[in-house]
């Protein structure tokens, strides 16, 4: 009896709890996007239209604003204005390495070219004999190849299983392990902290293999 009760309780833990983590997320998500309302003057805002609020306006008004944004930084008089801006904020010591560095990411995670957060390897971390997965953000030559003398990639270490935080670290190249496994499935396998494990060859992917420095197109 205790067995038939278990089978069927865990079938249902299985259906409600990824979709209670799911919805509790977008929730989450909306709720703050929907903060950008407050753009709107309030004689504006659909509560004083209806008598109540919207949810999931202000991911729509999100939405037009970062459409509208790109639409206007697109063309040659939205490029002036932002590189005037941009020059500004390039004067202030503090907001400008946060911007710049955060620029620099922006174009690097959301760029079609380029190796960052393409490829999954396995790292030794944080000692050796000891395994983890990493994502590969750079390969290019720097300081760090020169006064190492070696071939270093830079690999992101995400916490587990949270993989939003984690450890910035420079591995020889002859010291990782790129693997099959998709970003997607690495995050899964981070996130589930080690019970979801993707099947090797059923990414279906080509993997092309990691570039020497220089050697990008």
């Amino acid at each position: 009896m205790i067995s038939f009760l278990r089978r069927y309780l865990v079938a249902g833990l299985l259906v409600w709890v990824p979709l209670g983590v799911t919805l509790l997320v977008v929730r989450m998500l909306v709720r703050w996007l929907d903060g950008t309302m407050l753009l709107i003057p309030e004689q504006y805002r659909p509560e004083q239209w209806l008598g109540f609020s919207i949810p999931g306006l202000g991911v729509i008004l999100s939405l037009l604003i970062v459409f509208v944004t790109g639409v206007f930084a697109a063309n040659f008089f939205g490029r002036s204005v932002v590189s005037v801006w941009e020059h500004l904020l390039a004067r202030i010591p503090l907001v400008r390495s946060v911007y710049s560095g955060t620029k620099q990411l922006a174009e690097t995670l959301f760029s079609n070219q380029g190796t960052s957060f393409r490829k999954v390897l396995l790292v030794e971390f944080p000692r050796k004999g000891l395994w983890t997965l990493g994502f590969l953000t750079g390969v290019d030559q720097g300081e760090a190849q020169q006064r190492t003398g070696r071939d270093v990639l830079n690999v992101y270490v995400p916490t587990t299983p949270n993989p939003t935080g984690g450890y910035f670290i420079m591995v020889p190249r002859d010291e990782v392990i790129e693997l099959e496994m998709s970003v997607d499935d690495g995050l899964k396998m981070l996130m589930s902290m080690g019970a979801v494990v993707p099947v090797p060859g059923e990414t279906g992917e080509q993997r092309e293999p990691l570039a020497r420095p220089g050697t990008e197109t």
